[in-house]
């Protein structure tokens, strides 16, 4: 399979919660990143989150379109988010949402992962191209 990879920044903003159930345990987020690398993107999106009285355990999901450039091809496509964090264990999983693939993109499928070292975040993505 394919691979892309590279490193990108990322800003998250506090967002006010919906229905606001009064638990300050649970949270909103905007996501603004800057991919670079085989992947030359923005990604924009919003996260939930819940944390616990147990430190270093909590939980988010999100949703984040990405779009720009894939190894030249032009696009724009959907990640989705399921991320766990158990007693300072992380589990992520990161997976392109299927027919979200625009223009040079469609028919994109695959998954990606993210790794921090130094406090810089970089990314490697799985994919193919094509119907399915």
């Amino acid at each position: 399979m394919p691979r892309a990879s590279g490193h990108f920044e990322v800003t998250l903003n506090p967002l006010p919660m919906d229905n606001n159930p009064g638990n300050e345990a649970l949270g909103r987020m905007s996501i603004d990143k800057r991919y670079h690398g085989d992947l030359e993107a923005t990604g924009q999106g919003q996260m939930l989150t819940g944390g616990t009285n147990i430190k270093n355990s909590a939980g988010y999901v999100a949703i984040e379109r990405v779009t720009g450039t894939l190894k030249g091809r032009k696009g724009s496509f959907i990640l989705q988010h399921n991320g766990v964090m158990n007693r300072g264990t992380p589990s992520l999983v990161i997976s392109i949402v299927p027919d979200s693939g625009t223009d040079q993109l469609d028919g994109l499928r695959g998954t990606m992962s993210i790794r921090i070292e130094d406090g810089k975040h970089f990314y490697d993505l799985t994919y193919t191209l094509g119907t399915a």
